[in-house]
């Protein structure tokens, strides 16, 4: 595993780059996310470029890592520009991927954290303001 060689990876991944992901992960790699679960390295990257089509200038930064014998946890936010709403504004989100590889130093397993009610639905325009609604509600 070259742990920096995938980081650098993930810091400059850009439409073309999502074809390099056999380079860094197994061929039945297990990706997971609060909204995909799939296996295969050729599934993983339609997320990738899923990512592209949707949101403008996505960039992930990898700003902690932490290692063991089974595996990583790597600390990043993902910054990007919304193309649908918010008319283009930066927004960033935080989460944490952990990571497993195989025999050969390819990502065999990895599973991403995030909160998706904090980091994705609470910037929603309609369904973010439902959503500071009713926890101001349940706060009172």
């Amino acid at each position: 595993m070259n742990l920096d060689a995938l980081i650098d990876f993930f810091h400059g991944l850009s439409p073309e780059s999502v074809a390099r992901f056999p380079e860094f992960y197994s061929a039945d790699a297990y990706f997971k996310d609060p909204f995909n679960e799939v296996r295969g390295v050729a599934a993983v990257q339609r997320i990738f470029t899923h990512m592209f089509e949707q949101v403008r200038e996505p960039r992930f930064v990898v700003s902690e890592k932490v290692v063991d014998d089974s595996g990583v946890m790597l600390v990043w936010v993902f910054h990007y520009r919304v193309k649908l709403w918010g008319k283009g504004e930066a927004m960033a989100m935080r989460g944490v991927s952990h990571l497993k590889f195989d025999a050969g130093g390819r990502v065999s397993y990895h599973r991403d954290y995030w909160d998706a009610a904090e980091e994705l639905y609470m910037k929603l325009p309609a369904i973010g303001m439902l959503m500071r609604g009713l926890r101001r509600v349940l706060a009172a």
